[in-house]
């Protein structure tokens, strides 16, 4: 199933946009490529996480105190 912007897996949820979106986009193409929703899933995660981390870029949203 492919995920998008609205529908996506919940470990995702605590990622900022740019990063969520990226690892959804990620993903689906590991998806596409036949890769199990777990494993996509684990690798988008991992490479969004190190996309962010290389451009400066928030990776998780701020928790409340």
């Amino acid at each position: 199933m492919p995920w998008t912007k609205q529908n996506y897996p919940p470990s995702l949820k605590n990622f900022m946009a740019p990063v969520r979106n990226k690892a959804v986009d990620i993903a689906n193409a590991l998806l596409d490529e036949g890769y199990d929703e777990g494993k996509a899933i684990a690798i988008a995660t991992a490479k969004a996480e190190e996309w962010a981390e290389n451009r400066g870029k928030k990776v998780r949203k701020s928790r409340a105190s």
